[in-house]
């Protein structure tokens, strides 16, 4: 498919030439819906040319894409090169009778990817020159474009993991496990650095791949400036349910992950209790997707008239909607406490009171307590949650309720992401090969 041209930038405020050209693979990427992987690929794209990169983007046919939408697509920026290359999904285009090869989808349903991707990567390297080149996780099969494309042409590497990819339990199926081991190790072969969202990913590949540990570095998610409105609403007036505290979990909640029966379990409890008034407070959860899950748990629970099961909003009505919540939540199991929810930095940016239901000891909490939020309790004990929760809502109530300290804030904007990314690449020192 030809390269085109993306809708108008909005973010560029430096008139200084970029000098070095950054191909960067990714397969989230608007029009892709569902993803948070999508944003941090996006913003980088949108703002390294601040910093001396001129970005190209290598993705998949939109034909790939379980479900798209619009709704970033003017956060494109003008001029940027996107290529999109032959892909399918296993599952819907190559299952005969809703079944296929399991060969077919190893590392992931797109493995199909690679073979429009690499060509279409060879010919861009060509026309483009690039300094370094760049693929991101979650999509094990964006690693394997990456790698042998370096391998081919010499270019440095940087492969964006973010979150761990083969970890304990993960993925279920052996076969697959394995083939996500062999595209780490191809991965730390080859890579000029591998780059994670938190500490907590970042210590454990420096204890699997030690040899590797000086080119592991950490550039953790963020949020987008340009996403919330320069007027926000009044912290002390809810516009969710008025009358109501009404808390918001915005993103998927998975029942191995980010499993709530402890946390309505505490509701209920304190309901119960009296020490919960259900006519004075509501429990939301946006766009969900396991539905009928989060249904079962409401009705064992008896807490239909509290909890609240919404559809998934277009990217801006989310972030309008957390400013009017009166309180965030997040979820998190202790297996992934090596991992960071990336909507916590937009929970920051919002300015709310954030009660996060995780393991004291991940990474999760630790930022948490960076930020001056000390409401935390472990996912599954339903006693802690009871203790923390109540607390929080009643600080929200008398309006005594922390939000996130200020410089926290601004740090995990995305342009300091950005320029964090920046200076590992300049760090680099790129030279093409001869």
């Amino acid at each position: 498919m030809p390269i085109i041209d993306a809708p108008a930038d909005v973010t560029q405020r430096h008139t200084t030439p970029p000098q070095r050209h950054i191909l960067m693979i990714a397969y989230h990427f608007p029009p892709l819906q569902g993803s948070s992987g999508i944003l941090r690929t996006l913003h980088f794209a949108r703002a390294l040319p601040n910093f001396g990169w001129t970005p190209s983007v290598l993705s998949a046919d939109i034909r790939a894409y379980e479900a798209t939408s619009n709704d970033l697509l003017d956060k494109v920026p003008a001029g940027l090169q996107v290529q999109r290359a032959f892909a399918l999904d296993a599952s819907r285009h190559l299952a005969f009778f809703r079944r296929y090869p399991g060969w077919l989808a190893r590392p992931d349903r797109w493995t199909s990817w690679l073979v429009g991707a690499i060509p279409a990567g060879l010919r861009m390297i060509r026309a483009r020159k690039p300094d370094l080149l760049w693929s991101t996780y979650p999509i094990p099969s964006a690693h394997l474009i990456g790698y042998w494309l370096a391998r081919i042409t010499g270019i440095p590497w940087v492969a964006d993991f973010r979150d761990p990819m083969a970890h304990a339990g993960y993925p279920e199926n052996a076969k697959t496990w394995q083939s996500y081991l062999k595209t780490e190790q191809r991965v730390f072969a080859r890579a000029s650095l591998a780059v994670f969202a938190t500490e907590g990913a970042a210590r454990l590949y420096k204890e699997r791949y030690p040899f590797a540990a000086a080119r592991i570095k950490v550039v953790e998610n963020g949020y987008d400036e340009t996403a919330f409105p320069s007027t926000q609403p009044n912290h002390s007036s809810p516009t969710l349910n008025p009358g109501k505290i009404t808390l918001l979990h915005s993103g998927i909640v998975y029942p191995a992950w980010r499993n709530p029966a402890a946390l309505l379990s505490a509701v209920a409890m304190l309901i119960k209790q009296g020490q919960l008034n259900p006519n004075q407070f509501r429990l939301r959860f946006r766009a969900p997707v396991h539905d009928a899950f989060l249904a079962k748990l409401v009705d064992e629970h008896q807490l239909g008239t509290v909890v609240e099961v919404l559809p998934a909003l277009d990217y801006a009505a989310a972030i309008g909607e957390m400013l009017a919540a009166d309180g965030l939540f997040l979820l998190q199991s202790a297996e992934c406490n090596d991992q960071i929810p990336a909507k916590f930095y937009e929970y920051l940016r919002a300015g709310k009171p954030i009660i996060a239901f995780t393991d004291p000891a991940g990474d999760t909490a630790s930022v948490m307590h960076q930020a001056g939020l000390p409401h935390i309790a472990d996912l599954d004990d339903a006693d802690a949650i009871a203790r923390t929760f109540l607390p929080f809502v009643q600080a929200i109530q008398s309006n005594t309720a922390p939000i996130a300290d200020a410089n926290c804030i601004r740090l995990a904007a995305r342009d300091e992401r950005t320029r964090q990314l920046a200076g590992l690449l300049d760090a680099l020192q790129p030279q093409h090969p001869s």
